[in-house]
């Protein structure tokens, strides 16, 4: 099994690339929890709802590693939450870089257009670059490995399923 975490700036079609590759190869995939904490707490975040979202996050990948599937893509990982932390606070707790590593993460650039759908927050050119660039630095900081994936939404696939297949 290998388990490859899509990584990077809100808006950068992670969720949707997920879906796409869950259609086409049968890909399971874990949504991102925060999204789901967020519709359900509202988007006024404290640094104890980003470890709460963190620990949700964290089970849901568990009990979806169970199953051992061949692939598994998971939408997000604690690693995503330390990147929010350093956005929203300034820094990112340690116990946010100790959770299981995915075997790949895939650095979405910030190169597509961003949509607003309520629970998004940085939209701005700077704002997404100064993300994608944090994004980067916690993958850095916690010694993974990575690969960056950038383009239309059709190379994006491309390297995407490349990045799996390689």
């Amino acid at each position: 099994m290998i388990r490859v975490c899509f990584h990077g700036a809100e808006s950068t079609g992670k969720s949707v690339l997920a879906e796409r590759l869950r259609v086409r190869f049968g890909w399971p995939w874990v949504p991102e929890y925060g999204r789901e904490y967020a519709e359900t707490h509202g988007t006024d975040f404290t640094m104890a709802d980003l470890l709460a979202i963190a620990e949700g996050q964290d089970a849901t990948m568990r009990t979806a590693s169970v199953a051992r599937p061949e692939v598994l893509i998971l939408d997000t990982d604690p690693l995503m939450t330390a990147a929010w932390a350093e956005m929203l606070f300034g820094a990112a707790p340690e116990v946010l870089f100790g959770y299981a590593k995915a075997d790949l993460y895939l650095l979405f650039a910030p190169d597509v257009p961003w949509v607003a759908d309520g629970t998004r927050f940085f939209g701005s050119e700077a704002e997404r670059a100064r993300f994608a660039a944090v994004s980067e630095a916690v993958l850095v900081r916690a010694g993974v490995r990575y690969q960056a994936i950038d383009g239309d939404w059709a190379s994006r696939e491309r390297q995407v399923v490349a990045a799996v297949e390689g």
